[in-house]
């Protein structure tokens, strides 16, 4: 299936240009996806702590399943481009660079404590989207977090309903509904029970390119 494209409301993360060169050698795709996964995770990350225990690494979002991580893990490990730090009964994950050496280190001399890379608390915005639209990965629940300080949350609930209406069960659509909402208002006097009649007028113009059939 076609790639529908990247969003202005992702995050970019900075690949290391001797990673690309990297990539040439790397043969694994289970080993690619690891790395880059702790790229995008880590260079996201504030503080001095700056690591991923192995939970961390999302099933889901990767498509692989806990032994695939793991020997992802481990090939990443033998070619260095990361670092395995353990304090007792804990272990991370590192980026093989300063900061992550630096980390690596302090972590394993008690300097520091690791921070919480999981998932927030869900808010109801996440229970709304993970029972009607699917499952949350720590990227999608980022872009959830940053669309609730731009939008009314009692817009969240009638957007996806309209998403789910239309068998479009995708964020990108749930945004770009609220984000026309937020530019060219929102009629709040309409009757909730016409939501899913109205809904028939998104699947043209600006949000065809969202729509996805099976």
């Amino acid at each position: 299936m076609p790639f529908d494209g990247f969003t202005s409301a992702e995050t970019f993360a900075q690949i290391p240009h001797s990673f690309i060169a990297l990539t040439r050698e790397i043969e694994d795709i289970v080993e690619l996806k690891i790395t880059l996964y702790a790229i995008a995770r880590i260079e996201r990350m504030e503080g001095v702590f700056r690591g991923l225990s192995e939970a961390d690494f999302d099933e889901s979002a990767l498509g692989l399943s806990v032994e695939e991580i793991r020997r992802g893990l481990e090939k990443a490990l033998e070619r260095r481009t990361m670092l395995k730090s353990e304090r007792g009964a804990q272990a991370f994950y590192f980026l093989n660079s300063p900061r992550g050496r630096l980390s690596a280190a302090s972590f394993s001399k008690g300097e520091i404590e690791p921070t919480s890379s999981r998932l927030p608390n869900p808010s109801n915005l996440f229970k709304l989207y993970e029972k009607n639209i699917g499952a949350l990965t720590p990227l999608l629940a980022d872009m959830l977090k940053e669309a609730e300080q731009n939008y009314p949350s009692a817009w969240f609930e009638e957007a996806i309903e309209i998403a789910v209406s239309r068998n479009v069960r995708n964020w990108k659509y749930i945004e770009a509904i609220l984000r026309r909402w937020k530019e060219n208002g929102k009629d709040e006097r309409r009757d909730s029970k016409d939501v899913v009649k109205d809904a028939k007028r998104y699947d043209e113009g600006e949000f065809s390119e969202f729509l996805k059939r099976d």
